[in-house]
């Protein structure tokens, strides 16, 4: 089934919204929003259920034309926010632009970022200066159940709920200043942008394979394509990702864990699904980069897409980054 949730609360209200994204209906008679459904998740799914084939149908009452303008991120704000960088064509294309040593670990690669605010899907995107060199990162994740400490990777993929794609903006002139610190990112991560709808893994037909969301994502800069990528190359599954993260923690429902941003070692065809990446190639190429980074009015969409799927499986990114100055909370 394809959940959203509708503008107005904090945590938003909760919809159901069809395959074919033609109508969605509420569902807050059932859960006021989708963490109170992650919360009551072995409760309320079946009866969500049933509403999603009944709406798929045609016979569910109060049914709307789904608008993707009226909806916010599936979860406005989440208890945690976890991201991974699980494909490795990205990191040794980033380290051998920057004559780097290749990272020396068989671990995953993870931090913990801001989850008090996801932005929704048409949102203009505030930043407070180009300067600090604007990046997109179109990526993957999940939203898990509660998940014990200590979980194995089998518990862990059990865990999941919900899959949803993410465009994880950063800041990249700021990043490398955090970075040295040895402290966690603040200012280099802002909030990060979700596609209107999280779907249940059945959603996904083949394209879920070995706990990986093996969708093929189009990312595009002003209406010009910049990367077409297959999903393909996770180095970790999401099971082992979520087993690493609680290995000292328990995780709650409505965890967010993110893949890291989509990349293929066949970049040269496809393209990629950051500026840096983009960046890294040319430096090896030519020496130095010729890609820009984001300009105050430019408009990225990031759309997923699986064979035999008519419809995007998570919906559509499309906003304008714009300046915070005279932004009011």
């Amino acid at each position: 089934m394809k959940l959203a949730s509708a503008r107005g609360p904090a945590d938003g209200s909760l919809m159901v919204v069809a395959r074919d994204l033609g109508s969605m209906v509420s569902a807050v008679d059932i859960a006021p929003s989708l963490q109170s459904a992650l919360d009551h998740w072995e409760a309320v799914a079946p009866l969500l259920r049933a509403r999603y084939e009944r709406l798929n149908a045609g016979g569910a009452t109060g049914a709307e034309a789904f608008l993707p303008e009226r909806l916010t991120a599936p979860l406005p704000r989440a208890w945690q926010w976890l991201d991974a960088s699980a494909f490795v064509s990205h990191g040794e294309l980033m380290q051998k632009a920057f004559n780097l040593p290749p990272l020396a670990t068989d671990r995953p690669l993870m931090y913990q970022g801001m989850s008090h605010e996801f932005l929704g899907p048409t949102d203009d995107v505030p930043f407070s200066s180009e300067q600090d060199d604007i990046d997109f990162e179109g990526e993957f994740g999940v939203i898990t159940g509660p998940l014990r400490m200590g979980a194995s990777v089998p518990e862990a993929l059990e865990s999941v709920r919900l899959a949803v794609q993410i465009n994880d903006w950063s800041l990249r002139a700021v990043a490398p200043i955090e970075m040295k610190t040895g402290f966690g990112w603040i200012q280099a991560k802002p909030a990060c942008s979700m596609a209107p709808l999280a779907v249940t893994l059945d959603e996904l037909g083949a394209a879920w394979a070995a706990a990986r969301v093996q969708a093929r994502l189009d990312v595009r800069r002003d209406g010009t394509l910049f990367g077409s990528v297959a999903a393909t190359e996770m180095a970790f599954g999401f099971d082992e990702l979520l087993a690493h993260a609680a290995r000292t923690r328990r995780l709650c429902a409505g965890t967010i864990l993110g893949s890291g941003t989509v990349s293929s070692r066949s970049y040269r065809e496809t393209g990629s699904c950051c500026i840096a990446e983009r960046r890294a190639i040319e430096m090896i190429d030519a020496g130095s980069p010729r890609t820009g980074f984001l300009k105050f009015g430019e408009v990225v969409r990031m759309e997923a897409r699986i064979e035999g799927h008519d419809a995007p499986p998570f919906g559509t990114i499309e906003q304008r980054v714009v300046s915070a100055a005279g932004e009011t909370t």
